[in-house]
Parts: structure tokens; sequence; C-alpha cells
């Protein structure tokens, strides 16, 4: 009897992550729920496994923590969860001028935002090569494509998400395995308030986090690639192209600079 498959969603309790597990649930997929709130990943999983009637197991681990990738695929292997779908979506930013955020703070955020993701992708992608069979979504940003004072060390750490996704699809592709490269712009989440982002508003405001869910899962369905989900983020990349390089910085300090 073969075992079952399972997706594995980080940054699950909250935010485009909760909606990736509601959605995948929903699709049958088994899942295995990782953020660091134990009540929040409990309730989830007992919530989706009772209304589709697939095995969700809760796994509180923070992940931006020394070692936590390698305790997390220990575990992984201890309970034999064989992972079909690794959906790289924790991760987080911090506002303000690079020399007065705390250095603590941004290693923490280059630990979650690039290590664990490079990490447990490397532990869970040997599997997907041997079997032929697979797929990685990789949480981004629209920020990845452009420098972005004032949250520097995010848009950084974003830029490394983007270019290493859009490689490990070339790299995979003879395999089988599906990539998404998932850049969204600014999301109703939680993340604004946890970075400390201010109250200022995003030109366009706050997409919805189901919507940018759904707009990765089609791209899965397809077979992949890179995704910007709605039209005014994709025009403001494209005019990104034609505008002289040195301008863009500037462009984007106006809306990050310290209130």
């Amino acid at each position: 009897m073969n075992q079952p498959r399972y997706a594995l969603v980080t940054g699950a309790s909250s935010g485009i992550g909760e909606c990736f597990a509601r959605a995948l649930g929903a699709r049958k997929w088994n899942l295995v729920l990782v953020a660091r709130t134990e009540e929040k990943l409990s309730a989830l999983a007992n919530e989706l496994g009772s209304a589709y009637g697939i095995q969700a197991a809760p796994l509180a681990v923070d992940l931006s923590a020394p070692g936590a990738t390698g305790r997390l695929v220990a575990t992984l292997r201890e309970r034999q969860l064989e992972i079909g779908l690794l959906v790289n979506n924790a991760g987080f930013g911090a506002r303000g001028r690079f020399d007065k955020l705390s250095l603590d703070r941004q290693s923490e955020m280059l630990r979650l935002n690039v290590h664990t993701l490079m990490e447990l992708t490397y532990a869970l992608l040997p599997p997907m090569v041997e079997k032929k069979k697979g797929a990685l979504i990789n949480v981004s940003s629209t920020a990845s494509f452009q420098p972005v004072p004032f949250t520097a060390v995010y848009a950084a750490s974003k830029a490394f998400v983007t270019t290493f996704s859009m490689s490990l699809a070339e790299e995979l592709r003879p395999y089988g395995i599906i990539v998404v490269t998932l850049c969204p712009g600014g999301t109703q989440t939680n993340f604004f308030a946890a970075s400390h982002y201010g109250t200022r508003k995003l030109p366009g405001g706050l997409q919805d986090p189901g919507q940018v869910v759904a707009k990765a899962l089609k791209a899965l369905d397809r077979g992949g690639g890179l995704v910007v989900p709605r039209l005014l983020n994709k025009f403001f990349l494209e005019i990104q192209r034609v505008l002289p390089r040195s301008w863009v910085p500037g462009f984007s300090a106006k809306i990050f600079r310290e209130e």
C-alpha cells in the first residue's frame, strides 16, 4: 500500500499560509501545517480534517530558530510523512533604516526568508526527483524585483527567493517537478502589523489573500511558472523596466520611508 502524500505549508496559521492550507484541503491534499502557534495550528488541522476527510498534522516549530529546519525534517521522517508539495510561505519583513534596525532581528529574517526555504527545499526535494513527481510553491514578493530602501534586507531576501526559485524550475524541468514562484504585492494579512510597516497605504491598496492563492494554484495546475497576481502589480513592474535603474530606489523610498 502506498504511503499517503502530504502538502507541507509553512507559516500556515494565518494569512496566505492559512489560505493555502484551506485551498489544498479542499483539493483533498493531506496536510502538514507548520507555524509557531500550536493552538491555532491544531484548531485549523482539526477543522480541515473534519471538513474534507483528510489527514492534517500540525507541527508547531519556530522556523527562524537555528537548527529548526533539521528538527522539522527529522520529525517528518520519524512520522513517515512523505511530502509531495512544499509551500515555502513563512517569512517576515522589517521597516526602517538598515543601521537603526536590530541586527539580530534582521539576521532572524534572513534565516527564515532565505536559509529555511533553501534548507527545506534541499531536504525534501530528493524523493520528488527520484519519483519524478512533486511540486514546490515558493512565496516571494513584488519587492524582489527592485531595491527597496527602508526595507532593504527584506527586499534582498525576496530577490534571493525569486532568483533561486526560477533557477530551480529550469533545473527540475527534466524530472517533472513543478515549481511556482509566487510574487504577490501588498496583501490583506498581518504582515504589515507584525513587521511594523506603519499605517501608510500602498498604491492600489491590499489584495485578498485568497485571490493570491487561487492564482498560485492555477499556475500549479498549468505546470508552474512565475506568478505576479493582480494587473496593477504587473503594471508597476513593467514601468520599472523602462525607467533608469537609478530612479527606482527613490520611488520605493517615498513609499517606505519612516513616517
